[in-house]
């Protein structure tokens, strides 16, 4: 299995932590701050980007874990 991106996302009243080009759900939660720390909790074990998006669907965050190929200076 290939470790994908977590995207958290709006999922009808609640919030949803969904794996990149997945159709389903890991898991989800009631509030997006939740949500966040659940996806970022598996990103940060899989080595992976955490993506956050709006109500409108738009991604308005995103938190890298993995091996990043434009690290910042510094």
């Amino acid at each position: 299995m290939t470790n994908r991106n977590q995207h958290v996302v709006p999922h009808r009243d609640r919030w949803a932590v969904r794996p990149e080009g997945g159709s389903r759900a890991s898991s989800t939660h009631d509030t997006q701050r939740e949500a966040i720390d659940r996806g970022r909790q598996v990103a940060q074990n899989q080595g992976t980007e955490l993506l956050v998006h709006g109500r409108d669907g738009r991604i308005r965050a995103r938190d890298s874990h993995g091996k990043d190929p434009n690290p910042p200076r510094g």
